[in-house]
């Protein structure tokens, strides 16, 4: 595998090629070109405002869920506290700090991360294994959908967990935690569509707030009884798991919870760049959350009173309310980077083929990646409110919680481990070693939690299960649909020969087809034709060619092919993206502008066609169960219009419709 272009590389950062990642031992990280320390310190920053929000707040209701678990199972005992802080120290050092910071980081698509990255890099490097790289799709687009899951849940359990804080003020303030967290949660929602570039600015210094008073509330507790740094040796969370091992096997369900996020590590290094995302996590983020829980642990000993809502335990009384209102400012910037998150993933989905057209509103002039899409923002919402209703509390939340994270961190460091394999090509005792050290653990996490699908864990598998299903159905339905398009369509190249021995009449103007396939004829162009027998002086046929890259540049965006002849009007155009671009069909006309003497390609003075294709069941005959062809052509019916897809002017776009029919 060659090492993609310098020149695209974000920020400047020279991407990784197949040697340096092949040796897991090498530096952590390489000096970002071009930014100094001021540079990078303000990414970190602005990444305590992105990245970790998820993370960053799961002391919220982490340990309460670990005391809580099966009607108390772990106890407040020495042995008990030292075993699972020792585990919950060794998941973060572990899963975080060794496996995301470390190896998953220089796995990098262009710049970006994320599962469906991932899953691109596969797909573009072992296209001659289409089984390996089926295997590698599946798996994407389970891990698409526990993200899913994850964006429901994220909400609902954090701004719960930190309304709930109001209980251990005074009791009698839990009837007000549904409420309050409903009003929050729907003005959350409800502000999606302003974006959050105006407010975008003040995460960063509020998540430094939040992890400075981490530190501060747990640092006391530490003082107070410093032997819990004792817990940092793992041997008390071996001693733990030998001497009960039906309660640890508990525990490790809940503790995987501290570890809630970190696939926005990985998901959001494209925004950042991994040497901002590990300043922020080694120097601030990860210190504050192991004082949090070591002081955490500290407290318990000499209280085992406070197990029922340990965090707000940490803080004096005259501190618990502005701690509530701190905590609820931290869980609503972990929950827009859920949100934003799942705008993004479906944004990709889409480019894949996994989904339909979705309506794609930019919110930011400046960053291409703040996108808000309604339905998606609607339909998190929706469920949202549906898991407030049915668990009502962020205990109860919980149980549902850990499968969806177990399951997405199983998946992405399966992929990751292939590409280490099969690509870049890992020496066989490393991948062992990680097969062993995270996978080995991340396995018990999930088997931990899989005991749990009656007590709430069906939910991300409904989730999950819902979302797979509608992606495969969309995908082997459009595939079949455009196979049987392709055919009515016919060659473009028999068209052109067609229209210069026809001598067909042309009109003056210029005529632009959007058309996803470069050897076919639009049927708007064909359709055209056909009924008015006329064909326009200037005819660009566009087809937009989704690539496996985050972004392409604009320079290297529009090519243009004459089609054999340079004096019949008539030209093709690839527009190619990557899948965090703009689909700005004008935009191609733009770029391509002085590539061609045919033809002067103005957008301003251009009149676009679209093709619209009505289908019936009887379309997608080998579509089965029935159900499946309704899923689809409902799909198909809600789909968004390309109008808005692909920034076309309403008052010069034209729309042909037309059947299916062979």
């Amino acid at each position: 595998m060659s090492s993609p272009d310098p020149a695209r590389a974000p920020r400047g950062r020279r991407p990784a090629g197949p040697s340096e990642l092949a040796d897991w031992d090498q530096t952590i990280s390489l000096p970002a070109v071009g930014h100094g320390h001021g540079a990078v310190g303000g990414l970190a920053l602005t990444a305590l405002g992105v990245v970790f929000g998820d993370i960053g707040t799961s002391p919220l209701y982490s340990l309460q869920t670990v005391f809580s678990a099966e009607h108390n199972a772990v106890a407040p005992t020495r042995e008990d506290v030292f075993g699972v802080v020792s585990m919950v120290f060794w998941a973060i050092t572990i899963v975080v700090s060794y496996c995301y910071c470390y190896l998953m980081m220089k796995a990098d698509n262009e710049g970006e991360g994320g599962i469906l990255s991932l899953v691109a890099m596969l797909r573009r490097t072992l296209a001659s294994r289409p089984k390996l790289v089926g295997i590698a799709l599946t798996m994407g687009i389970l891990g698409a959908s526990l993200f899913y899951g994850d964006s429901v849940i994220t909400p609902a359990i954090s701004v719960m967990s930190a309304i709930e804080g109001l209980a251990v003020v005074d009791p009698s303030f839990q009837s007000l935690v549904l409420p309050l967290s409903l009003i929050v949660l729907t003005v959350l929602f409800s502000a999606q569509r302003f974006g959050t570039a105006a407010v975008g600015r003040l995460f960063g210094p509020v998540m430094c707030l939040w992890f400075v008073t981490l530190a501060a509330l747990g640092l006391p507790h530490l003082l107070s009884r410093p032997e819990i740094l004792g817990a940092i040796s793992p041997h008390h969370a071996l001693a733990f798991a030998i001497a009960r091992p039906g309660v640890a096997f508990i525990a490790m369900g809940a503790v995987v919870l501290t570890v809630t996020g970190v696939e926005a590590l990985y998901a959001d290094m494209g925004h950042f760049g991994p040497k901002p995302i590990r300043l922020a996590w080694f120097c601030l983020v990860f210190p504050s959350l192991v004082i949090a829980y070591m002081g955490m642990g500290a407290m318990i000993l000499s209280d085992p009173r406070t197990i029922d809502n340990p965090f707000f335990h940490l803080a004096p009384d005259w501190a618990r309310i502005p701690l509530v209102v701190l905590a609820t400012l931290a869980t609503v910037i972990a929950s827009q980077a859920v949100i934003s998150g799942a705008f993004s993933v479906s944004r990709q989905a889409v480019r894949a083929g996994l989904l339909p057209r979705l309506n794609v509103k930019h919110t930011s002039k400046q960053e291409g990646g703040q996108i808000y899409i309604g339905s998606i923002n609607w339909i998190l919402f929706m469920g949202v409110l549906l898991l407030i209703g049915v668990f009502q509390s962020s205990y109860a939340l919980a149980s549902a919680y850990g499968l969806a994270v177990t399951g997405t961190l199983l998946l992405e460091i399966t992929i990751f481990l292939m590409l280490a394999h099969f690509v870049w090509r890992v020496h066989p005792v490393k991948i062992g070693i990680a097969l062993v050290l995270i996978v080995g653990i991340e396995l018990v996490f999930f088997l931990a939690n899989v005991a749990k699908i009656l007590h709430g864990g069906w939910l991300p598998l409904l989730i999950a299960g819902t979302i797979v299903t509608i992606m495969m159905t969309w995908r082997r339905g459009s595939s079949e649909v455009a196979e049987r398009r392709a055919i009515i369509e016919g060659p473009l190249a028999e068209f052109i020969d067609l229209v210069r021995e026809g001598h067909v009449r042309r009109v003056p103007g210029l005529a632009v087809f959007p058309h996803p396939d470069a050897k076919t004829v639009p049927l708007a162009l064909r359709q055209n034709l056909e009924f008015n027998h006329v064909l326009h002086e200037h005819v660009a046929i566009v087809t937009i060619i989704n690539e496996n890259v985050p972004h392409i540049r604009h320079v290297d965006r529009a090519l243009v092919n004459d089609l054999g002849y340079a004096d019949d009007g008539i030209v093709h155009i690839s527009y190619r993206v990557g899948f965090n671009d703009s689909q700005f069909v004008p935009k191609a006309l733009a770029w391509a502008q002085g590539k061609t003497p045919e033809m002067d390609l103005d957008p301003s003075e251009a009149r676009y066609f679209l093709s619209s294709l009505r289908l019936q069941p009887r379309d997608v005959p080998t579509l089965r169960p029935r159900w499946r062809r309704q899923i689809f052509l409902w799909l198909s019916r809600n789909a968004a219009q390309r109008t808005q897809d692909f920034h076309l002017p309403a008052e010069r776009t034209i729309v042909i419709g037309g059947n299916l029919e062979m």
